[in-house]
């Protein structure tokens, strides 16, 4: 027998449950009383048939047909129903789910003789159900939905109760062994001041059923070691337990400083795990470098920050990358995949091609840059407009001609709003505007709302559409102008199209053609249509003003997310931002925190991080709420945050384990290598292949690599090396477009592709570099046409050598030592030319004593003269090597087998590409370390 754990729920029960108030049990229907009053649960009310209790159509009959089953998807809750007999999925259209078992049609109710309702019938009957028995009769279920039949299948009220909340006992659960089991308990509390059992009517779900699983009646079992969520649902509430197999004994609190660390061990303390050791600082410099800017660190920058002693050098190193131009680079990439900057969505939103994506990235690159606060950089998004405030329509013209220009980006990054967001094509319903609004702002996936009752969240259908009302009135394409703008619009256009009269295809042919041209165009606005609500408000005053009845018209509502409605009688983003950055806002600041979080972690403290429901809780909701509510303290400053977590312990934590967090992989306890994104893997590709200079200048000016959206995808088409590593493709806001997983396509490009081989061979790279250094000859690389022209002209003069060299040699051998010296002279010049075309001959001597092998051999590259470059040795170069690619030094050992390898390679550069091949081919290049 499993033993049950030694948890005081019975007396947690009763005193959740001790009440003043001496109601009747059997009584439902009982009014707001100024003390709470407690009703028994079914099972107990409902034991035997003769029971004059009444159920509830809310609160008891559906939550029942819902633990039964009957409104789920593969039954009467699917779109087209079963059996002709459809419910609204999960049961929360009370109204609709009450008529559809009236109706006659169905047979579902029949009150005029009671046993005849096929509600008791089927269900009750495996032979006569589809989808089999539910129930027996005489069972308090079967009592249940008899009674209610039997008094008059009534719907009790027109406006559904509001459930103050479900308390659900324990609130947390904390098993020692495997097999251990508890029994929840679950409390509605009403709006009507009534407190009832309802375990009965629940549906309970784990989110792991190896660490605990829970049956339909709320018994858990637990499983393996480890933490994870049972999810409790009964009407629209959805509660999370967390339960914790601990996976040894509870741990003493540690001198952990930091609020973060602090928040982190708490829990890791209760699962019993230790923590790993802080990482090397060689660890430290590439981790932060990659995560911070996404650019690998130079070779010297780590060889200064490993040498350096300085008890502070991390968070001096952390200032220093949060003001380099590749942080706001890289950051203002990931806020263009969060906000779906996407040049295939900005199709015909402007009249110039591709400069969508440019001008909303640099817009975000410069705010980062200056670190506007979060809210304010969201602001400009949300409740932007096309023309500055006091700006004309042609004026507004003249400065988009501009900023659309290639180069001319940072004219729009000056521009207060950034409008864009409005413009996509996936973007112009209602709908699509709610989705993506709450995808981007809140990290809420509420989609599922659009059709029926969200199955993890609070969210209704009627929720969602009251939501998507507020997108409504909202506009924007190219043609779409403000009333005041559409005379000059005419105007250019009849300049551009000489008056004559297009269709759209060809009037967007005319204005791309005249914007490449640097002609004035017209551009588009967003506009907020108010009208019909103007148009009663006007009624209503003018009603008023002469006396008469005023018009029972209602203005046109909206409502804010588990908020108040909202007239449309105005642009309501204004009202959406301010919803946004109050500090009560559930998902706001905790979106973005958790985001910025999951980007230094790999994983969110909500994962996904888009996917913040209530069945999918945090991990460490302590630590989630403290981040959220000290950077709203901290005025949305996104550079705190970045401080405050890279910071912390738990992100400068070894990705070495020990026995207790081996397994962990969702509190933190140590470091979890993943693979690096797209963008980061291109470039450090081009940075640890390419030459000291070829680099440097990249790093310099960021504005043509990945990470700055330089390889951005755009319309139909995408970088090979991104799309395999996975770029987001930006086709939603959702934060699935973007994807970390290992492929073969991965290993094969770093392995075989062309790319990879010709950047390692480039005559401009490192390796060619590295071998100038040591004074051999380079790597042969990519030949252009006019280097293959020198080397036939060299071939071309070898063979004349070969034949003057091999005649010399058949005269007579006193002709040869007259003529030696006049050889001689003609060698040296012959060397020099060589030279000029960029390769050796062989020494007079070899020349002489075998012209013909010469012609055998490929042609050799000059060797650069003495003092033309410093002189480096093999274990100079392996340094080298792998600080660029690894930031780290190499092992002992490492430098042996590296030195021996290119020693015993055809050439030395041969040896010295293989090796960085081979480096870039490691785990420790690709992934986080």
């Amino acid at each position: 027998m499993p033993q049950k754990i030694a948890l005081t729920i019975g007396v947690a029960w009763a005193l959740a449950l001790l009440s003043p108030a001496q109601a009747d049990p059997k009584n439902v229907n009982l009014q707001r009383s100024s003390k709470p009053v407690k009703v028994a649960p079914l099972s107990e009310r409902f034991a035997n048939a003769d029971s004059d209790a009444v159920p509830d159509f809310q609160k008891h009959v559906i939550p029942l047909l819902g633990r039964l089953g009957c409104n789920g998807r593969a039954c009467h809750g699917s779109f087209q129903g079963r059996g002709d007999f459809q419910l609204s999925l999960f049961g929360y259209d009370f109204s609709g789910d009450h008529k559809a078992m009236l109706d006659e049609a169905t047979g579902r109710v029949d009150v005029d003789d009671v046993d005849e309702s096929l509600i008791l019938a089927k269900p009750s009957d495996a032979d006569l159900h589809e989808g089999g028995k539910r129930f027996d009769k005489g069972t308090w279920q079967h009592h249940v939905l008899r009674r209610w039949v039997q008094s008059g299948a009534k719907l009790n009220r027109t406006k559904p109760l509001k459930l103050d909340r479900l308390e659900i006992i324990p609130n947390e659960l904390l098993f020692k062994s495997a097999d251990d089991l508890v029994q929840l308990k679950a409390v509605a509390h009403w709006q009507d001041g009534t407190y009832e059992d309802v375990t009965d009517l629940c549906r309970f779900s784990s989110n792991d059923e190896s660490i605990a699983v829970v049956d339909e009646d709320g018994r858990v079992k637990s499983g393996v070691q480890g933490d994870t969520h049972l999810v409790v649902f009964y009407d629209n509430a959805v509660v999370p337990i967390p339960v914790l197999r601990p996976i040894g004994p509870e741990l003493q609190a540690t001198i952990a400083t930091k609020p973060i660390d602090q928040l982190i061990e708490q829990k890791l303390n209760k699962l019993g795990i230790q923590t790993s050791d802080i990482c090397t600082d060689a660890e430290f410099i590439r981790r932060v470098s990659l995560d911070v800017t996404g650019i690998l660190p130079t070779g010297d920058r780590v060889r200064e920050f490993l040498a350096d002693k300085s008890p502070d050098k991390r968070q001096v190193l952390t200032a220093e990358l949060l003001q380099a131009p590749g942080y706001a680079a890289w950051w203002a990439t990931r806020f263009s995949d969060w906000t779906g900057n996407s040049e295939e969505q900005l199709n015909n939103a402007l009249p110039f091609r591709g400069a969508g994506t440019r001008i909303w990235h640099e817009w975000l690159r410069v705010r980062l840059q200056d670190n506007v606060p979060y809210d304010d950089i969201i602001e400009g998004i949300v409740a932007a407009n096309n023309r500055e405030e006091g700006e004309s329509y042609l004026d507004y013209c003249k400065q988009m001609t501009e900023a659309c220009t290639p180069g001319n980006e940072e004219v729009f990054a000056r521009r207060e709003g950034m409008p864009l967001f409005w413009a996509r094509r996936n973007f112009a319903k209602p709908e699509e505007r709610a989705i993506g609004f709450a995808y981007t702002f809140l990290g809420v996936r509420i989609e599922c709302a659009q059709c029926h009752k969200h199955p993890f969240d609070q969210w209704s259908k009627d929720d969602f559409d009251q939501f998507a009302k507020l997108f409504a009135p909202m506009r924007y394409n190219q043609n779409a102008v403000a009333a005041d703008a559409k005379g000059d619009r005419a105007k250019l256009l009849k300049d551009i199209t000489d008056g004559k009269k297009l269709n759209n295809g060809e009037l967007r042919r005319k204005l791309y053609d005249a914007a490449r041209k640097g002609k004035l165009v017209p551009f588009g606005e967003l506009l907020v249509n108010t009208g019909a609500s103007d148009r009663i408000r006007k009624q209503r005053a003018a009603a008023k003003k002469k006396g008469r009845k005023i018009p029972a018209l209602k203005i046109p509502q909206g409502t804010i997310l588990g908020g108040e409605p909202l007239e449309l009688s105005e642009d309501p983003r204004p009202a959406l931002m301010q919803w946004l950055r109050d500090e009560d806002n559930p998902y706001f600041a905790k979106a973005i925190v958790n985001r910025v979080w999951s980007n230094y972690f790999g994983i969110g403290i909500v994962d996904p991080t888009d996917d913040m429901n209530l069945a999918n809780p945090p991990s460490n909701a302590p630590l989630l709420d403290h981040l959220a509510n000290e950077f709203i303290a901290n005025n949305f400053d996104l550079k705190w945050l970045h401080q405050e977590i890279i910071s912390s312990d738990a992100y400068q934590r070894s990705a070495d384990t020990n026995e207790t967090n081996q397994m962990d992989r969702i509190n933190f306890s140590h470091h979890i290598p993943r693979r690096l994104p797209a963008e980061v893997v291109h470039d450090s590709v081009i940075l640890a292949t390419g030459s000291d200079q070829k680099s440097d200048k990249l790093r310099e000016i960021v504005d043509t690599m990945a990470i700055a959206d330089g390889k951005a995808k755009q319309r139909n088409s995408q970088d090979y090396a991104l799309g395999v590593f996975g770029q987001s493709i930006r086709e939603s806001n959702c934060d699935c477009d973007r994807s970390d997983s290992p492929s073969l396509l991965q290993t094969i490009y770093l392995r075989n592709d062309r790319d990879i081989h010709q950047r390692i061979a480039d005559k401009d790279g490192w390796v060619a570099q590295a071998c100038k250094a040591l004074g051999v000859p380079g790597p042969q690389g990519k030949t252009d046409p006019r280097e293959l022209a020198k080397k036939r002209s060299a071939e071309a003069m070898r063979k004349q050598i070969v034949n003057r060299i091999m005649q010399f040699n058949r005269t007579p051998a006193d002709r040869q030592k007259r003529n030696r010296p006049s050889i001689k002279k003609q060698y040296t010049k012959a060397s020099a030319r060589f030279k000029n075309f960029g390769y050796a001959m062989p020494s007079f001597t070899d020349l002489l004593n075998d012209p013909k092998a010469w012609l055998d051999e490929d042609l050799a590259a000059a060797v650069p003269e003495q003092g033309q470059s410093e002189t480096k040795t093999l274990q100079n170069l392996v340094d080298d090597v792998y600080l660029r690619t690894l930031s780290r030094f190499p092992e002992q050992d490492e430098i042996k087998v590296a030195v021996g390898f290119i020693e015993d390679s055809k050439n030395t550069a041969s040896g010295i590409e293989s090796l960085v091949w081979a480096l870039v081919n490691t785990k420790e290049f690709i992934i986080t370390h």
